[in-house]
């Protein structure tokens, strides 16, 4: 492997800052320029994908490989079921993966790429619709393809004009265009978005719901209104969610006892742990949260209201679980 060149004896007074605001310039430029030829061909594009039975194949050599597998990834994220296949090795047994119902997506930015060029043939012969994302208009590629989507661009931001760089942001933005524009027409959804992301901290954002993490049944500590506060306390040290529910005959919520509301009754003279009633000294109308509704709403509203604890009611406003900060730090929602 050859070994970087040294560099200069000294870059003391080099400007990095303004060489990054330079690139930034430059590839902004592209952008610009690029967007202003989304037109007639990038709505083909759609329709075409919209219209397949099959997914969307992406193929690119070097760079343009590398921006493939990001705009495959994209599409099969946001609902359009697509893969990367790599053009030389599909050249060499791999091209079996393409079937007659699938769209293929070529990104070479000269449009001359030989190992794209040789699957040409093979994929006309299978009448698949061969969409090709080049910088050159009157490239093979382009000429040759079913759609062309022009992403050429006025500089690259490499000083050298060899590096790819503009073009590789252009063709990636462009690739992210095609993602969100087929993601809007299909009404594509969070929930969605969330069955295709069930790992890691978005797919608990978008998954987990309160009736994963909550306490239900004997789990959740209730009194009667007419109990005392030791009787209240007894159930909240059972249930060790550092609160209790105050329930009617029919399990509708009438209040909330917590610890907070303990430290109160403590400090309050006229209080007699023994015999004052829980319905004198609970909080009425605590907040409360929706069975169906997702573990992060519940995280949210704890945040916003500055409590430790909620009562999961159903639309009877009877309830149905408990939860407090722990439960939500088990589950990793917060």
């Amino acid at each position: 492997m050859r070994v970087p060149p040294a560099p200069p004896a000294s870059t003391e007074n080099f400007d990095f800052a303004a060489s990054g605001r330079r690139v930034f310039a430059i590839e902004g430029e592209a952008l610009v320029a690029v967007a202003g030829r989304i037109d007639g061909a990038f709505t083909a594009a759609c329709r075409a994908i919209l219209a397949s039975r099959g997914r969307v194949v992406c193929t690119g050599m070097g760079k343009s490989g590398h921006v493939a597998r990001k705009i495959a990834a994209t599409l099969a994220s946001t609902g359009t079921p697509a893969f990367y296949m790599h053009p030389g090795e599909a050249a060499h047994g791999d091209l079996g993966m393409v079937t007659d119902a699938d769209v293929v997506l070529a990104l070479s930015y000269s449009g001359e790429s030989d190992e794209l060029l040789l699957l040409l043939p093979a994929l006309k012969r299978q009448g698949n619709t061969v969409l090709a994302m080049t910088g050159r208009a009157g490239s093979t590629l382009a000429r040759e393809a079913d759609i062309h989507l022009d992403v050429g661009v006025p500089a690259e931001a490499c000083p050298l004009a060899l590096a790819p760089t503009s073009s590789t942001t252009a063709s990636l933005a462009m690739g992210d265009a095609l993602a969100v524009a087929l993601l809007e027409a299909r009404g594509f959804t969070a929930d969605d978005f969330a069955r295709s992301h069930p790992a890691g901290a978005l797919g608990r954002r978008l998954l987990l719901h309160i009736t994963d993490v909550m306490h239900a049944g004997d789990d959740v500590p209730r009194v009667g209104p007419g109990a005392t506060i030791s009787e209240a306390l007894v159930e909240m040290s059972r249930k060790r969610l550092g609160m209790t529910a105050v329930v009617d005959a029919d399990d509708r919520l009438l209040g909330l006892y917590t610890d907070g509301d303990l430290r109160r009754s403590l400090d309050d003279a006229g209080v007699d742990l023994r015999t004052t009633r829980i319905d004198a000294v609970m909080t009425r109308a605590p907040k409360t949260i929706d069975a169906d509704a997702l573990a992060v709403e519940a995280a949210q509203l704890m945040e916003a209201h500055k409590i430790n604890a909620l009562l999961v009611v159903d639309a009877g406003a009877r309830v149905v679980g408990a939860l407090n900060i722990h439960d939500l730090l088990r589950a990793r929602v917060v």
